[in-house]
C-alpha cells in the first residue's frame, strides 16, 4: 500500500478508528510534524478534538543519537535506565538534559498551540498518531508519558510501520494499528509518493482549523 499524500494515510486510518466517532471520552493527538496532517483527517473524520503531543529525545553524552529517555507534553520525564545506567550516566546530566529539552518543547508548543490551552488526558481514551514507524522510539516515548498522565487507554494508530516495531508496541499500548506493515520496510517515506515535510505553519494552521472546527460542531 503507498499513500497519496499524509491527508489521504489519514482518511484510510480513519476508516479502522470509526467505533470512535463522536465519544466525548476520546481524543486525538498527533506527533509534530509530520503526524498532524494525519490526525487532522482522523479528528474530522470521527468529530473529534486534536492536539499535538510534543515529545523531545535526551541524547547521551557524545552521542546525541542514542536516546537515554525522552520528555513529553505536560513535562513528563521518561528515562531509559538501561542505556543511564549500562553508559553510568550521572543523574545530573539527565536532569541537564531535560531541562534543556523541555524549553525547546514548551516552545514549540507555544509556536504551534499558540494560546489554546493543552487537552487533558487523564481518564480519555488518546489515540495518538504519526505518520509512520521506523524504530518506534519517540511513540513509545509518547505513550510512556501518556500512562504517566493517567490516560485511560492508548491506541497508537499509523499509515505504515516496520513489522517488528508494530508487534513491539502492540505489547506496550491498548491498541495498535498499523493500516500496512510491508517487508521489507525501508523507511517511512518510501510509501507516501508525496512525502514533503510538513511545516510549522501548516502544524498552527491545522490545529486551529481543528480547534474551530469543534467550536462550530458544539
Amino acid at each position: 500500500m503507498v499513500f497519496r499524500d499524509r491527508s489521504d494515510a489519514g482518511r484510510t486510518l480513519a476508516a479502522r478508528l470509526a467505533q470512535y466517532t463522536g465519544r466525548e471520552d476520546v481524543l486525538v493527538l498527533a506527533l509534530p510534524r509530520g503526524g498532524v496532517p494525519v490526525g487532522y483527517e482522523i479528528a474530522q473524520a470521527l468529530q473529534l478534538p486534536l492536539d499535538v503531543f510534543v515529545v523531545r529525545k535526551l541524547g547521551t553524552p557524545g552521542q546525541p543519537e542514542l536516546a537515554m529517555g525522552a520528555i513529553a507534553s505536560g513535562g513528563v520525564l521518561v528515562v531509559n535506565r538501561d542505556v543511564v545506567d549500562t553508559l553510568g550516566i550521572p543523574d545530573y546530566m539527565v536532569r541537564e538534559a531535560a531541562e534543556m529539552e523541555q524549553r525547546e518543547r514548551e516552545r514549540r508548543e507555544r509556536q504551534y498551540r499558540g494560546d489554546r490551552p493543552p487537552l487533558n488526558v487523564q481518564g480519555r481514551t488518546v489515540i495518538l498518531v504519526d505518520d509512520g514507524l521506523a524504530t518506534g522510539s519517540t511513540m513509545r516515548a509518547a505513550a510512556a508519558a501518556l500512562k504517566q498522565q493517567q490516560a485511560a487507554r492508548i491506541v497508537v494508530a499509523v499509515p505504515v510501520a516496520a513489522p517488528q516495531t508494530c508487534e513491539q508496541l502492540r505489547a506496550e499500548v491498548d491498541e495498535m494499528i498499523c493500516a500496512a506493515t510491508p517487508e521489507p520496510f525501508l523507511a517511512v517515506g518510501q510509501w507516501y509518493r508525496d512525502f514533503s515535510q510538513t511545516s510549522d505553519d501548516e502544524v498552527r494552521e491545522l490545529l486551529e482549523r481543528a480547534a474551530e472546527s469543534r467550536v462550530k460542531q458544539s
